[in-house]
């Protein structure tokens, strides 16, 4: 049986953060079941940096989920501010309020992976491209 996961930040250490560019797609939810498609920028065990075509509403729950080598990782997630406008849409955070215990765990074994192989100089790809 499945638990759900509720992450939280630590109180004086932010979770190791994964830079991953444009290369991983996410697919969002939003609340009114509307669909979009994002680019996952930066991941983290308690959320992430999405670039999309336009930005949502500050404080609207939406459903994230990207693939990753470990599977598919899916979360309900808070979207935050707006970070900046780019030419390609607008980068904008996300801090995940619930997600299933095996897709946590999926998400913190491919962020392990990446860390850990980046800490010896070597590329890794634990998240899938499109």
């Amino acid at each position: 049986m499945a638990m759900t996961h509720f992450p939280q930040p630590h109180p004086s250490r932010r979770a190791a953060r994964v830079q991953l560019g444009d290369s991983v797609l996410a697919a969002i939810r939003l609340e009114d079941g509307r669909r979009t498609k994002a680019k996952l920028q930066t991941i983290s065990v308690t959320g992430g940096l999405l670039r999309l075509p336009q930005s949502l509403g500050q404080g609207d729950f939406v459903e994230v989920a990207f693939q990753t080598q470990a599977g598919p990782v899916h979360g309900m997630a808070e979207v935050l501010s707006p970070m900046r406008k780019t030419n390609e849409g607008v980068l904008q955070a996300f801090r995940f309020v619930a997600i299933e215990d095996d897709d946590h765990r999926r998400l913190r074994t491919s962020l392990e992976h990446v860390v850990a192989r980046r800490s010896v100089g070597m590329q890794a790809n634990a998240f899938s491209t499109y």
